[in-house]
């Protein structure tokens, strides 16, 4: 048999992807401030980029007064989940896939975001630096630790959320949010988590949390409509872990216990602060489909692809800057060059108007 490319299919769970270049969660703040409904600009953004084999759309808060971005969508509400149906529908009427990410910020939520609430976290520890909110950047506040009564509740809001995603909003299935600081994150790595119960202390303990939510998501649709997302490396939010290769293989061996449509690993740092390839080790102890993301470009994408590195892609602004982006991969045609200024602006410049391969050739004749 010939060895895969991005263009071969893959069968993620339950879902037939077209091909292996998926698009990566990206916030991009184009819900409406305060009820986090998915705006009318975000269901074209999502429709013409249906050619992806999956999309996976930026996170979406399980529970109210949980916002780190302002406008970030949330899928708690019967109003969020209307505006996503029309999302899928958009998406499913282009033969597109579509998986909601669901996503606790944790400690990363901000009282000025949330009509004062205080943010939580596994322990009393603030994040560094500042966020941007509707008063301009502020900083971080200490979060308040969560009880043990508070933890069990948010599992079960992430089931709800899980469940709503997929028999309300008509999502193909959920990628929980398990990377990049927030509440799975935050628990999981030893810079964030210095609790003395049972979700603190030793990797297993600090790992209850994210087997108790990815359970109980699984038990809610079934594993294969649930992916979840890792970033062993990455220092957003404050993160660090002390041994980034001993958290790879508890998360990648701890995973296969779930029978997941995928796992998807962010394989490097934001801030470039810590260095090392996490990817073999996924590789060599998750045994089911494991999707790659982070700067890949074609080349190198195709290579890990056919050499049999990762099943799958992830591609993030190369999919925000070029909404066929696999008809530019295919012809290996210039891409659109992403403009940074607008990704969190809030309008349609820079979310919908990037323009296609077949407008820029209308324009030339």
């Amino acid at each position: 048999m010939a060895a895969p490319t991005l263009f071969t299919p893959i069968q993620l769970g339950r879902t037939l992807a077209a091909n292996r270049m998926l698009m990566a969660p990206l916030t991009r703040a184009r819900a409406t401030p305060g009820d986090h409904i998915p705006s009318e600009m975000m269901v074209q953004h999502y429709a013409d980029r249906a050619s992806s084999g999956l999309l996976i759309t930026e996170c979406s808060m399980v529970a109210p007064l949980t916002s780190a971005f302002y406008s970030e969508p949330g899928v708690h509400t019967p109003a969020q989940l209307a505006a996503w149906k029309k999302v899928t529908d958009a998406v499913h009427a282009k033969g597109g896939k579509i998986f909601c990410q669901i996503w606790h910020a944790g400690r990363a939520a901000h009282p000025d975001l949330n009509d004062g609430a205080e943010p939580v976290g596994p322990s009393a520890i603030a994040i560094d630096g500042t966020v941007h909110g509707p008063n301009g950047k502020v900083p971080y506040v200490v979060p308040r630790e969560l009880t043990l009564n508070e933890i069990s509740d948010i599992v079960a809001q992430y089931a709800t959320a899980a469940r709503n995603c997929v028999e309300v909003a008509g999502f193909d299935g959920v990628e929980i949010h398990g990377a990049n600081g927030y509440l799975i994150d935050q628990f999981l790595k030893d810079s964030s988590n210095t609790r003395t119960d049972a979700y603190g202390g030793s990797r297993e303990n600090r790992g209850r949390f994210l087997r108790e939510v990815v359970a109980a998501v699984v038990d809610a649709i079934g594993g294969d409509r649930v992916g979840i997302r890792f970033s062993p490396l990455n220092s957003f939010n404050s993160q660090k872990d002390s041994d980034p290769v001993a958290f790879s293989e508890y998360v990648a061996k701890a995973m296969n216990e779930f029978d997941l449509a995928f796992v998807h690993v962010l394989r490097g740092d934001f801030f470039g602060k810590q260095t090392g390839d996490v990817v073999p080790i996924f590789r060599e102890h998750y045994k089911g489909i494991l999707v790659a993301n982070a700067g890949y470009s074609r080349e190198e994408a195709e290579e890990a692809i056919a050499s049999g590195k990762v099943d799958a892609v992830a591609f993030g602004t190369p999919w925000l800057a070029n909404p066929d982006l696999d008809e530019r991969f295919k012809r290996n045609a210039p891409l659109n060059t992403p403009n940074s200024a607008t990704f969190y602006s809030g309008g349609a410049e820079g979310y919908n108007d990037y323009p296609t391969l077949a407008q820029l050739e209308a324009q030339k004749e």
